[in-house]
């Protein structure tokens, strides 16, 4: 779902609606900008085309007005597949250090509000049939932003599950 995108794909279409002898340009910064891949782009402009807007770029090899005859056509669809390998390229070697900075043991991500001292005095209160509340409140936070306030119930209750000692859901019951 992309509405920014969808709303001024709209507004071209109305503007060629309320004027239809006028020349109406769709812009984009870059080839990859629009589409997500080479076949989503080849149907976008070939959309615009066949509504009578022009396709804009204003970066990359194809800079200008893309004209869709002869051998723009060629070489609007080696870019369009060049976009989308380069894209794809991107996203494998992102992932790619991804899983290798997890296998050193850095995770992405916040890191956990509640720490295991915390977990186990939390876990020990709540043996002793401490309501979650009450017991969220006897915790403190001792690093980031929030050190030094107390976690949110809904933390407390995360921690507890992902721990196994806690399989009711959230309310103010305790």
């Amino acid at each position: 779902m992309r509405p920014e995108l969808d709303a001024a794909l709209a507004l071209c279409r109305d503007i060629k609606s309320a004027a239809p002898g006028q020349t109406v340009v769709f812009t984009v910064h870059e080839l990859k900008r629009p589409a997500r891949n080479a076949a989503e782009l080849m149907a976008l402009a070939g959309g615009l085309q066949a509504a009578g807007i022009q396709l804009e770029l204003l970066t990359g090899p194809l800079t200008g007005v893309y004209d869709p005859n002869g051998l723009g056509a060629m070489l609007f669809a080696v870019l369009a597949v060049s976009a989308q390998l380069d894209r794809d390229y991107i996203r494998d070697k992102t992932l790619e250090g991804q899983h290798a900075a997890a296998a050193r043991g850095h995770h992405g991500g916040r890191p956990k509000v509640i720490d295991d001292d915390m977990l186990t005095l939390a876990q020990a209160l709540r043996a002793k049939g401490i309501p979650i509340p009450e017991i969220a409140a006897k915790l403190k936070i001792t690093t980031g932003k929030n050190a030094g306030r107390a976690p949110s119930v809904a933390s407390l209750y995360r921690a507890l599950a992902d721990a196994g000692q806690c399989s009711i859901s959230p309310d103010t019951s305790g």
